[in-house]
């Protein structure tokens, strides 16, 4: 795969991800994030099978979702034992 094709994989994807999630800091909801995580985790999937590459936005997405359930759990986790 060319650096010309990555790039273009890695701008629609781009595009699919701001035209389908919601920002990681602006999810306030556990099972939203979830949902998301879920259906980023199939995308980059789909990427591995069909294309044998996946853009690093992907992983780096998946990262901001993942902290940002890291802090709602630990939100949760302070308000009932503080």
């Amino acid at each position: 795969m060319s650096n010309y094709e990555k790039q273009q994989l890695e701008n629609n994807f781009k595009k699919f991800s701001r035209k389908h999630f919601e920002r990681p800091a602006r999810c306030k909801n556990i099972g939203q994030i979830q949902y998301y995580v879920q259906e980023i985790s199939l995308k980059i999937e789909e990427f591995k099978s069909q294309f044998n590459y996946v853009p690093n936005t992907a992983y780096i997405l998946l990262s901001e979702y993942n902290a940002s359930q890291n802090k709602l759990i630990f939100k949760g986790f302070q308000k009932i034992y503080a």
